[in-house]
C-alpha cells in the first residue's frame, strides 16, 4: 500500500470516527445511545463520514502535505 493511501486512511478514518462520534453525543439529548445504534442510519452515516473522509479530507490533505514539502 502506498504512503498516499496510509496517509488517507489514517487522517480520514480519524476525521470519520470523530465526527460519528460528535453527531451522537449532539442528539445523547434527544436519543439514547443505544437507541441511536440500533438503528441502520447510524451505521450508514459513519460509513459515508469514513468514506468522505477517507476520500476526500484524505486526498486534499495529501495534496497539501506534498505540496509543503516540496517546498
Amino acid at each position: 500500500m502506498s504512503e498516499r493511501w496510509k496517509y488517507q486512511i489514517k487522517t480520514g478514518g480519524i476525521w470519520g470516527v470523530f465526527m460519528t462520534v460528535f453527531n451522537v453525543l449532539f442528539d445523547i439529548k434527544e436519543i439514547p445511545l443505544s437507541a441511536q445504534i440500533a438503528t441502520p442510519n447510524f451505521y450508514i452515516r459513519a460509513a459515508a463520514y469514513i468514506s468522505v473522509g477517507i476520500f476526500v479530507l484524505g486526498y486534499f490533505t495529501w495534496k497539501s502535505k506534498v505540496k509543503q514539502q516540496n517546498r
